[in-house]
This record gives structure tokens, sequence and C-alpha cells, in this order.
């Protein structure tokens, strides 16, 4: 079997990736809100976060509605659910921070957090989703799929479970509440 110089330097690459995205605490990670307000993971630690990567534009963005009934029914048991929006699958995300979280608001009834415009691939990856990813890695490798790709994180920080894009937030429910009643 020959292995190419491609490879190798992509072997040596995603190792070094993963070893650095799995060497730290989810509680060492923050993100930005769309204002620009760092969101410290930290202030987390107890609860229970569904970190979902979001798109207003997206066929799947009927999500919205779903995961904001997750968090209506279970925030004051201590879910958190953390809204990241991202613009690199087919440009479903192309409005400005402030745009986009209006839209959210009005169009879908979000009340959960939701981040700045981040990418969850490539080399700016949001340091939230390198961890999650080289913590939870997809079927078919780290990357993320497509909008709404979902990750579970329990209450000691440890991320748990991985969600494809399709999967309905009430066909996670029971997870969550699994998660919140340990």
């Amino acid at each position: 079997m020959k292995i190419s110089t491609k490879n190798i330097v992509y072997l040596i690459f995603t190792h070094f990736t993963m070893k650095e995205a799995t060497s730290q605490s989810f509680y060492d990670l923050s993100a930005k809100s769309p204002a620009g307000r760092e969101i410290a993971m930290e202030d987390f630690k107890g609860k229970v976060v569904l970190i979902v990567n979001t798109a207003t534009r997206c066929g799947l963005a009927p999500q919205f509605e779903g995961l904001e009934d997750l968090y209506q029914q279970y925030k004051d048991q201590g879910l958190v659910v953390l809204g990241f929006p991202c613009d690199q699958f087919a440009g479903q995300e192309p409005e400005s921070n402030a745009d986009m979280e209006e839209a959210c608001k009005v169009n879908h009834g979000v009340t959960f957090q939701l981040t700045e415009k981040c990418d969850v691939n490539g080399s700016h990856t949001h340091p939230v989703f390198k961890y999650l990813k080289g913590k939870l890695p997809g079927i078919l490798g780290n990357r993320i799929k497509w909008n709404f790709t979902k990750f579970l994180v329990d209450r000691q920080g440890k991320p748990v479970k991985r969600f494809a894009p399709i999967t309905k937030p009430e066909k996670i429910e029971k997870d969550i509440v699994s998660l919140l009643h340990a």
C-alpha cells in the first residue's frame, strides 16, 4: 500500500489538531454573542448544554421552534441551548449578526442564546466546534455535514452525543431528560 505525502501530512495535521482540540476542557472555551459580548462556557457548569450550528434560511430552520420548545420546557431544570449561526452551507445565513438575531426572534420565536456567526469547518473553525468534533467525530469523519448538527454536553462538561442535522429536536428529548436527571 502506497501512502502519499499528502496523506501523511493530512494524518499528522489531523493528529495534532485533534490532540489540541481534546486537551482542553469544554469550560475553557468561549464564544461571542451577536452583539460581541463574551459567552464563557464555564458559566454553564452544572448545566446540560445543547449546541447547534444554525442558519435562518436553511430548509431545516423549522427546527428552531423545536429547539425553543426544548429550551422552554427544560431550562428551569438546567438545560442551556446555544445556537451558533453558520454561513458555510450554501450561504444560508447571509444576514449580519444583528439581522440574524432579529430574524431568529421574530420568525422563529427564539429566546435561547445565539452566538455571532462562525465557521464550523475549515481553517477558521470556531474553537467550540473544533473541540466538539474532536471529542465526537461523525460517522464519516469529524466534519460538520450541514446546518443543525447538534451536540449534547453533560453537566460535567463532557460531550456525550452528536446528532445529525435531520434529527429533529423532539427526537433528542429523551437524551436531554436522561442527562438532566443523571
